[in-house]
């Protein structure tokens, strides 16, 4: 699923100043092509191009705005979890339905005054009916405004998730904020995550890939979580349900050079219910005493090349042969 692709959903007013600026623009030149001298045909016709320029700009900026986003009844378990850890599902639902019965109303509204304008004999009625439709529309467009801004913001939200393919074997960098996860993503793949000196700097997911036997292995860096499963935020959401979802191995990384204790550490790795090996990470800032007894107690990795084999072997255990590249 990709999620990157959804267009900004612009504000209400935005959509009425291009519609209405199309309008009149076109229309112009609509009325320079005119050759009858009837002025009341001459003004029949012109507000009845203006209405359909109107009708078909607006209705094909709803239309778009509802086909941007997914289907979300089609999403698979690990999609629709991470849409409602990011977003409100109902919500969005309601307003895409919002959008669906604006765009319904313009045409409505299109049809029923370009009708009044044909049938109409008066200059002041036909002038009349155009500020009518004008206010109809508006108040169309303004009634679905908190719908667009939410759209928008949900759309922020969603971006945040990559394209990862479920059918990938999949390892996913698990452990505490800002305890070098992100940077050891970029030492096992291709991967330039962005990488700041501060807790939760991960915000979605970031992925990285390793060749193997002709085939991909999808390497996922979550976003640090805290051992609070009952108070997840909505950035720990989206670590928990990586590792439930899609882990077909995880990398537990600990540093013991950050505040959190090797207890706490401990504590957190005891959650995961999937294959895990260890990585001991930032061994430059630690005493080689201190680095070869974790090791020796927790039998973990910091050779990186060594990483990668133990990675492979895990890889071929489960037949690895879902993908080829």
């Amino acid at each position: 699923m990709d999620f990157q692709n959804i267009p900004p959903v612009e504000k209400a007013d935005f959509h009425l100043d291009v519609a209405f600026h199309r309008a009149n623009v076109k229309g112009s030149a609509f009325r320079d092509s005119l050759k009858t001298n009837d002025k009341l045909q001459k003004a029949k016709s012109i507000e009845l191009e203006k209405i359909k320029i109107i009708k078909k700009t607006l209705m094909e900026r709803m239309s778009k705005i509802m086909t941007a986003f997914p289907d979300f009844s089609g999403l698979s378990e690990f999609y629709r979890e991470m849409v409602i850890a990011l977003c409100d599902l109902d919500e969005i639902k309601h307003s895409l339905g919002a959008v669906r019965w604006a765009n319904k109303n313009i045409n409505i509204f299109s049809t029923k005054y370009s009708e009044k304008i044909r049938k109409c004999k008066d200059m002041n009625v036909i002038s009349r009916y155009k500020k009518e439709y004008y206010g109809r529309i508006s108040s169309v467009l303004k009634q679905i405004s908190k719908a667009l801004l939410f759209l928008d913001d949900a759309r922020r939200n969603l971006r945040q998730l990559p394209k990862i393919d479920e059918e990938l074997f999949t390892v996913t960098l698990f452990g505490f904020p800002n305890i070098g996860k992100s940077t050891l993503l970029s030492k096992l793949t291709t991967s330039k995550p962005d990488i700041k000196p501060y807790a939760f700097t991960t915000k979605g997911l970031n992925l990285g890939f390793l060749e193997h036997k002709h085939c991909k292995i999808q390497i996922i860096d979550c976003p640090g979580t805290l051992n609070r499963f009952n108070t997840m935020n909505a950035i720990e959401k989206v670590a928990y349900l990586a590792v439930s979802h899609l882990a077909d191995l995880v990398i537990y990384v600990y540093d013991l050079t950050e505040p959190y204790s090797l207890d706490e550490q401990k504590k957190l790795r005891k959650v995961i219910n999937k294959p895990t090996i260890l990585y001991l990470s930032k061994t430059d800032l630690l005493l080689k005493q201190d680095v070869n007894e974790f090791l020796g107690k927790n039998a973990g990795f910091i050779d990186l090349e060594l990483l990668k084999q133990k990675i492979f072997e895990e890889a071929d255990k489960k037949k690895f042969t879902k993908k080829e590249d």
